[in-house]
């Protein structure tokens, strides 16, 4: 955002101009945030607040109800702060990283976006991004912001490369992010490495021999699919297939037929839902046994989508996500759920409650701070909150998350259900 210039002179001006100041000196001292840009962002929500934070999320496509409801969450446990965090009150504005035209989070959005936030000097945090791919445009323009770098807490980015290396990285990650040599961010999600270990788990555990496994060609996609790849060959399943699928593509009836004629047990989809993952999901059932398993990463969800979009032919499918479903939280975890049932007439999505809890990883780490950017950023890794919402939270120094449950969903009778929680052993996911 680029800073207003005032013309003419006298009192008002000059008030304009030391208050401008002030805030690029990185002091509280403001009498309200400055709003992020209307073209991408809602509402300010508390413009009074001194510290503004920022969701990044993809307001647009099949996913919108899913990420929709993240901002509710987000909003609903700044309130429940009373928008405040310690001394600081708080400011939240809801940001888009989609457009209509992609359909999904876009490029040249999420680097405006980014860029957005560094130039707005009353941006302390940002809660997102939603997407792997997006995250790696804005983690190194935030960690390069003035007075910065500006704290990032994503609910739901799971590539691996984001914090620390591993198979399916590539040169130079994590390191290329983070152009200051200060680490700005955090996840609440198991990366990549342990939801691929936790779907070879479950390929193993559905009797899969053969695995055939499809990726979208990006970041995430692929890495979730190189991932499941290697421990899946820990586990002695034989991968008789690892190539791409073109999300342009108008049929997949070749490469259902390569399926089968693979032998595959099992199918392994690494990617994205929006990239055409319901034909993709209708072809291959289509063209090979029913018998064959359909097994998907968090690419898919909400697995409603994958329902609407697969149709019967996603009967069966199992859907992974990192982290817990909303059964099994408890205290906190189980009361948020109540709580905001309640407030948004509709239970929430198991990333709603992950954006909930990042809400309150950035309400500490402002509480923990002296209200300046690098601070805020600074005191994300000092985070430990103990029976908070997802139970007690840390973070290693990488910026990952310490606990690492991931829930495999199933569809079954049409309806999302429940199938099993697992826990990769540290064995599997180290897995080079």
């Amino acid at each position: 955002m680029k800073k207003r210039i005032y013309a003419g002179v006298g009192s008002s001006a000059l008030i304009a101009i030391v208050a401008l100041a002030t805030m690029v000196s990185g002091a509280t001292a403001r009498s309200g945030a400055t709003p992020l840009p209307a073209s991408s962002c809602g509402p300010i929500q508390n413009g009074s607040g001194q510290i503004l934070v920022a969701s990044d999320l993809p307001l647009q496509g099949s996913g919108r109800t899913q990420t929709t409801q993240m901002t509710r969450a987000i909003k609903f446990i700044f309130a429940q702060h009373g928008w405040k965090a310690g001394k600081y009150s708080l400011a939240y504005q809801s940001c888009d990283d989609a457009t209509a035209q992609a359909g999904k989070w876009d490029s040249g959005k999420a680097s405006a976006n980014a860029n957005a936030y560094a130039q707005n000097s009353s941006v302390g945090a940002v809660i997102g991004t939603f997407n792997s791919g997006a995250a790696e445009i804005e983690i190194p323009i935030l960690n390069r912001a003035p007075n910065g770098p500006i704290a990032m807490v994503s609910p739901a980015n799971t590539y691996v490369g984001l914090t620390h290396p591993g198979p399916g990285t590539a040169a130079g990650e994590p390191g290329k992010y983070y152009p200051t040599g200060k680490r700005n961010y955090v996840r609440v999600v198991a990366a990549d490495d342990y939801q691929g270990a936790a779907d070879a788990i479950l390929a193993k555990t559905l009797g899969v021999k053969k695995l055939f496994i499809l990726n979208d060609k990006e970041a995430y996609g692929l890495g979730v699919a190189t991932n499941v790849r290697n421990a899946a060959k820990r586990l002695g399943i034989k991968v008789v297939g690892f190539t791409a699928w073109d999300a342009k593509a108008s049929s997949y009836e070749a490469l259902a037929v390569k399926i089968k004629a693979s032998g595959a047990q099992g199918v392994f989809l690494g990617g994205l839902i929006c990239e055409n993952g319901g034909k993709l999901i209708k072809d291959i059932r289509a063209g090979t046994s029913k018998s064959v398993h359909i097994m998907a990463p968090d690419g898919f969800t909400p697995v409603s989508a994958t329902i609407q979009q697969g149709g019967t032919a996603a009967e069966g499918a199992t859907v992974s996500v990192a982290g817990l479903p909303n059964t099994a939280l408890k205290g906190a975890g189980k009361a948020f759920v109540k709580s905001f049932t309640k407030a948004d007439h509709r239970t929430p999505d198991p990333y709603s409650v992950y954006a909930a809890q990042a809400a309150e990883i950035v309400v500490q780490a402002i509480k923990q701070s002296n209200g300046t950017r690098a601070d805020i950023a600074k005191q994300l890794f000092k985070v430990k909150l103990k029976g908070s919402i997802l139970g007690n939270v840390s973070f290693t120094a990488n910026g990952d998350v310490t606990a690492n449950p991931v829930t495999i969903y199933r569809v079954k009778a049409g309806k999302t259900t429940t199938f099993k929680v697992i826990v990769p052993p540290k064995s599997l996911v180290k897995v080079t």
